[in-house]
């Protein structure tokens, strides 16, 4: 298998880019939400979570990595504004709606934290922001680790694919 069509590589590279997606888009979209306004919620944050007391920033980075993963294999296929507009849609919806519905109530917060709509757009918002890093950084690091011009798991499934019928 040749390293650029590494199944295994392109899943590190997914977490990776959602990881440092947090770090760099979903915490500086929360920090200028945070300057108009729209939330009290504060950046970079270092407050210890429970159980482990992980930073804040740190246990996100590492959801954003995990949440990479999964970005990446649904919007492996898309090719174009589909890819971009993929990844904003899903990167808002399915960590906003895990949040809201599983998260929230599991800390004992009410579920989609009351249904406030600073609350709703913030989480939108930042989520998107953190779906478009990371499908920009699946991009570039596919491109600039491994010489993948394809730069997702499509390139996988198609050799997967053409293995499949020779």
């Amino acid at each position: 298998m040749k390293k650029a069509n590494n199944p295994v590589l392109l899943l590190i590279i997914a977490f990776i880019a959602g990881f440092l997606a947090v770090i760099t888009f979903h915490q500086v979209a929360l920090w200028l939400l945070n300057i108009i306004g729209l939330t009290t919620k504060s950046p970079y944050a270092m407050k210890p979570t429970m159980p482990l007391g992980v930073p804040v920033v740190w246990s996100l980075a590492f959801w954003g990595g995990i949440w990479g993963i999964a970005l990446a294999i649904a919007i492996s296929f898309r090719q174009g504004f589909n890819y971009w507009l993929s990844a904003l849609i899903l990167g808002a919806i399915a960590p906003s709606l895990v949040n809201w519905f599983i998260v929230m109530p599991l800390k004992g917060e009410p579920v989609g934290g009351g249904w406030e709509l600073p609350g709703l757009a913030t989480a939108l918002i930042v989520n998107g922001a953190w779906g478009l890093g990371t499908a920009l950084f699946i991009r570039l690091l596919s491109r600039n680790l491994l010489g993948n011009s394809r730069n997702d798991l499509s390139a996988v499934r198609q050799e997967e694919g053409e293995t499949m019928h020779r």
